[in-house]
């Protein structure tokens, strides 16, 4: 997978849409990411250096000091519309893989020079063809739609309900989710 680009998410206030390329290909996979993250990749994209190590440069150097490299990155999981990946390490003996949130990991394959990898099924399951770059706009449009509707399912969810869902999308990382329940909670007091 290729960076192609980054812009302020439309549908989702403090959100960034990371869109990641098909290596020689017309399909797209856009990751909604927070914007320390967005940050994060920026920095790396253009080369910024800082005046002290942000925390993806701090892990880079740890890194380097005990001889650990990230060969690789692999979106391996799509479910509930959050994306799951893995930095597959190693240290010249032994291969590890540790579980990473995806905007993370792609951060990091930047400052390690690694390639990203993800599955056909992914691609099937959330990728987008890119006949034209007008098509971008189309999937920003829905998704519009589709947090319109969330939004008004929430309205009719009881207030027992909401807690639950906020807990669970606590517990799966999906922040962008967890703030709109939060919000319609804090409506409701």
């Amino acid at each position: 997978m290729d960076i192609i680009g980054m812009s302020y998410s439309q549908s989702q206030s403090g959100a960034y849409a990371l869109i990641l390329g098909e290596h020689g290909g017309k399909r797209r996979l856009p990751i909604i990411i927070g914007g320390f993250e967005a940050q994060a990749i920026a920095i790396e994209l253009e080369k910024i250096r800082t005046p002290r190590p942000l925390t993806h440069d701090l892990f880079k150097s740890f890194a380097d000091v005990y001889h650990i490299t990230v060969s690789e990155v692999v979106i391996n999981k799509f479910s509930e519309g959050v994306f799951y990946a893995k930095l597959v390490c190693t240290d010249g003996k032994t291969e590890q893989e540790v579980d990473s949130r995806t905007s993370d990991a792609i951060a990091l394959a930047l400052r390690f020079g690694c390639p990203v990898y993800t599955y056909e099924s992914i691609m099937v399951a959330a990728g987008i063809l890119m006949e034209e770059e007008a098509e971008l706009s189309k999937a920003e449009e829905n998704s519009v739609e589709t947090e319109a509707t969330e939004q008004r399912s929430f309205a009719d969810t009881s207030l027992a309900d909401l807690k639950e869902m906020l807990q669970g999308a606590i517990e799966n990382e999906d922040y962008e989710k967890a703030s709109k329940i939060r919000d319609e909670l804090n409506k409701r007091k």
